[in-house]
């Protein structure tokens, strides 16, 4: 088991979500936009901020929509030509995965999108959780030159993928990095890492807060059926942030 204290990676959405999760001491973070679809390729524009701003390393999400890893060739080709102009940027790194309609890691656009990346450090996300058999496609990534895979041992949560997060850890050995995630807090993450030896963790730690708007139009969505959302906004919760590290470390 890892007896260092783990890398604490936060997952933010924009600009702001990063400044406050490198406040409460994240050691790394994953820059998304729209958590709500489990995270989308974030503006160019948030991209410069993040590079002028950040005080740790940051790694991109590099994913075009929400929905499924099987995408189209056009998506494929935007998805690549993101990686390229995230490597020129200079960040540090890019998160990405790819499936096969079968429920196979697409080794063949994982290859590609790896070594357009190169040298950054590159992460695959939870498209690992959705494939059909974890211990296949763990290998599949090592074939890739993954540097690293976020999976909740294929469930909703860590605290109920602890069986196959601790088969993952042993299978990586010091080939791969196992980034685990999946509903960890407060109350879970030192349990978590006691029983898996995860040398690195991933959460976020959000709160909802009601818009400043004053003037609001009740007829109007900007998607979905939930009107409510056009006025709530989801921020990093910085103390909460900050909580949590210190359990996983203590």
């Amino acid at each position: 088991m890892e007896t260092r204290p783990p890398l604490i990676e936060i997952c933010v959405e924009g600009i702001d979500g990063l400044l406050a999760a490198q406040a409460a001491g994240a050691d790394r973070i994953e820059l998304c936009a729209s958590l709500v679809e489990g995270g989308i390729t974030p503006s160019l524009g948030t991209v410069h901020a993040a590079l002028d701003q950040a005080t740790v390393p940051f790694h991109v999400m590099v994913r075009p929509r929400g929905g499924d890893f099987l995408y189209s060739e056009t998506e494929y080709r935007s998805m690549l030509a993101d990686v390229t102009a995230l490597r020129e940027l200079g960040v540090p790194g890019v998160v990405f995965g790819c499936l096969n309609a079968d429920g196979t890691i697409d080794e063949k656009r994982m290859g590609e999108l790896t070594e357009a990346a190169w040298p950054l450090n590159v992460t695959c996300h939870r498209a690992f959780d959705m494939t059909r058999d974890p211990a296949e496609a763990l290998e599949a990534l090592i074939r890739c030159k993954v540097g690293r895979v976020l999976t909740s041992g294929q469930r909703d949560t860590a605290i109920e993928g602890l069986p196959l997060l601790e088969e993952l850890v042993r299978q990586a050995g010091d080939r791969i990095i196992i980034l685990g995630c999946g509903g960890l807090d407060l109350g879970n993450i030192a349990e978590v890492r006691a029983r898996t030896g995860l040398a690195e963790m991933h959460f976020a730690a959000l709160k909802d807060v009601p818009s400043a708007m004053r003037y609001r139009n009740p007829k109007v969505g900007m998607g979905g059926s939930d009107l409510d959302r056009e006025y709530r906004n989801t921020l990093t919760d910085t103390p909460l942030v900050a909580a949590t590290i210190a359990a996983a470390k203590a």
